[in-house]
């Protein structure tokens, strides 16, 4: 395998672990540790924002355009891009940018598809021996809001992983909203709406944003759910509007876990904590592997490379900060290890990958084998890339079309049925003293 090109560069200070070692799970505890910082100003701007929003309109969402994105605008209607625009944008790519983007969302698309057969999107009933019919049914959300960060954030990708599996999903409208300051629009963003299916977009960001989509406006149409990343102010707003509306996650720092024998290319592991730790400095890469002298290669191999890197000051922050290099007994020590970190992005880059991966309980992505770098899940191997950070993963799922509906029961009693349940729950009405549940059931008794 051939090694990457690279220059000089000053020696990382990255966090060494033993798994051997007393005090490992306390340092990996500390390691892990992050919880987002409660920024009690932040959460009282945004408190003040939702409250304008929600009391007066499009004249508050405009005030705060004009304010924070410097936008000379008179009216919200005029914060809308319309699908001229959209397919002005598409047409404006070059033709590799396009084909990747359609390939891109091409495979997002059909793998959620599969994921709605698959899930139990067609609903469900049975009938019971006395006729009584029981079962589910499955419905999709009416209008869903999706939030595209701007600004120095331009993610296309988050636009096709977030749009796609609503629309797959059967949702009737997708609302995008994306903050646009100085009027400067990204015309990629624009082409994936365009690709993804997009019905509307306003150029609104921030917690003003969140607040039109969760309280609606003149302009802007209340949504059911909102998705999407966003700054701190937009997470708090979404904490503070769910409940109003369901929200999908609020995401931590991006966080990458590998597992490795030592039989990959030092280079390509190094270059995988990287994808990560680019992110922000709070991000985090951590190595897991039972073969030191190979620790010892994927470090010579981060400390080369890293200069190469134009966001390596980013990428030395976090590493340094948050990422980690520790030695496991074996394999099966690293699979159980994982459980407990329950990372965002889990590579289980060894040979026969998918034995491992029998042990893997907890993870939000699993990506097996050499070839399979967490980069292809982020842009365009199809999977959701959308996924539950902060340990969160041991109890939540990737995004997908489930997200986007919901479950209705379904119950139809026939007279014989009446006859048993009535009686059955009139004696556990009757137990927890709600005599009008006892009484409503006994009605339908035959005399």
């Amino acid at each position: 395998m051939t090694a990457l090109t690279s220059f000089a560069t000053a020696p990382l200070s990255i966090t060494k672990l033993n798994s051997t070692d007393a005090d490992f799970h306390a340092r990996l505890s500390t390691l892990l540790a992050f919880e987002a910082s409660e920024d009690e100003a932040i959460d009282k701007a945004v408190a003040q924002i939702l409250f304008n929003v929600k009391t007066h309109g499009d004249s508050a969402v405009l005030a705060a355009t004009q304010r924070f994105d410097r936008l000379n605008v008179t009216s919200v209607a005029a914060l809308e891009i319309s699908q001229q625009e959209m397919q002005q944008a598409l047409d404006g790519l070059t033709p590799e940018q396009r084909t990747a983007l359609e390939t891109a969302a091409q495979r997002v698309r059909a793998y959620h598809q599969i994921q709605k057969q698959e899930c139990g999107s067609a609903g469900f009933s049975y009938t019971e021996a006395d006729g009584t019919v029981l079962g589910q049914k499955v419905t999709p959300l009416d209008k869903v809001g999706m939030y595209v960060p701007g600004g120095k954030a331009a993610y296309p990708s988050s636009v096709l992983m977030n749009a796609i599996p609503a629309k797959v999903a059967g949702v009737a409208e997708v609302i995008m909203v994306v903050p646009t300051p100085d009027g400067v629009k990204n015309q990629l963003v624009l082409a994936a709406a365009k690709v993804a299916g997009v019905d509307r977009i306003f150029t609104i960001g921030g917690a003003q944003a969140v607040g039109a989509l969760a309280y609606g406006t003149q302009t802007i149409p209340a949504v059911d759910k909102i998705v999407g990343p966003g700054n701190a102010y937009v997470a708090a707003a979404k904490r503070r509007v769910f409940g109003t509306v369901g929200i999908d996650m609020i995401a931590g720092p991006s966080e990458i876990l590998v597992l490795c024998d030592g039989t990959t290319n030092p280079d390509w592991v190094a270059m995988d904590l990287f994808s990560q730790a680019e992110h922000d400095e709070l991000a985090q890469s951590i190595l897991l592997c039972p073969d030191a002298a190979y620790i010892a290669e994927v470090e010579a191999s981060i400390n080369r490379l890293i200069d190469t890197m134009p966001r390596h000051q980013i990428i030395r922050t976090s590493l340094t900060n948050r990422g980690a290099l520790i030695l496991v007994r074996d394999m099966d020590e690293a699979c159980a290890i994982a459980n407990s970190i329950a990372a965002e992005h889990l590579e289980i880059s060894a040979q026969q990958p998918e034995h491992w991966a029998e042990k893997i309980r907890h993870a939000g992505a699993i990506f097996l084998g050499q070839f399979s770098s967490e980069a292809l899940g982020d842009y365009c191997a199809g999977p959701n890339h959308v996924l539950p950070t902060s340990r969160t993963a041991r109890f939540s799922s990737p995004l997908g079309v489930y997200d986007f509906q919901k479950r209705s029961s379904m119950i139809n009693v026939s007279h014989a049925g009446a006859q048993t349940l009535g009686k059955v729950a009139a004696t556990l009405a009757y137990g927890e003293g709600l005599q009008a549940h006892a009484r409503s059931a006994e009605l339908r008794l035959s005399k």
